[in-house]
């Protein structure tokens, strides 16, 4: 059995929608998310994260959520929660909201694709081209939300022919119900690797 490796050329940290709007105190999802993010001590999981990828010099690559008021004018059926979302302006462009949560915030140099409007923040984004003039396979993935836009991005990678971590303490959902679906059932389905931070930064030391 091969071990578990991240070349430091090939692989990429791809945090999704790590925004104000769900980890910042004020945030308009933060009440509704903060039980699960609580529960899964998700600030300091991400932190820990970032701090060792950077160290191992792995490239961390940002995909924000974003909403205005042009998104979704020629979408013939909306989903009912998008709907919402535009309603309350919630991840709006230039907004606090839609801000990186401070503590998470890209490095100077780190890349920050296009904004995504639903689940997959490859669909009308640069995240793509980026990563393959980069000559980047291999993609590790956390976020929020466990269930939505880092389960759709990873779906969506698997079928471009990326390699797809998903990390398992590095995402939370708004139930439990949610993210055990995610972790239980689709990572393992949709991913070559399905890791705690944990064993991912250990991986990288080896």
């Amino acid at each position: 059995m091969n071990p578990i490796n991240y070349p430091r050329d090939k692989s990429a940290l791809v945090l999704v929608d790590v925004l104000n709007d769900f980890l910042a105190e004020d945030g308009k999802l933060h009440e509704q998310i903060k039980p699960m993010v609580d529960k899964m001590d998700l600030k300091a999981n991400l932190e820990r994260l970032l701090a060792g990828t950077r160290s191992a010099g792995i490239p961390v690559v940002y995909a924000p959520h974003g909403l205005d008021a042009s998104t979704f004018t020629d979408f013939p059926y909306v989903l009912p929660r998008m709907q919402w979302g535009k309603a309350n302006q919630v991840f709006w462009k230039g907004s606090k909201g839609a801000d990186f949560y401070d503590p998470l915030r890209p490095l100077e140099g780190e890349f920050i694709a296009q904004r995504h409007h639903l689940y997959n923040a490859f669909i009308n984004t640069d995240l793509d081209v980026h990563l393959r003039s980069k000559g980047i396979e291999k993609l590790v993935f956390a976020g929020l939300t466990s269930q939505t836009c880092v389960e759709g991005t990873g779906r969506y990678a698997l079928e471009a022919g990326y390699h797809v971590t998903f990390l398992t303490d590095g995402v939370a959902e708004f139930t439990e119900k949610a993210q055990e679906a995610a972790i239980e059932i689709s990572y393992p389905a949709f991913g070559h690797e399905v890791l705690t931070i944990s064993a991912f930064l250990e991986a990288l030391e080896q």
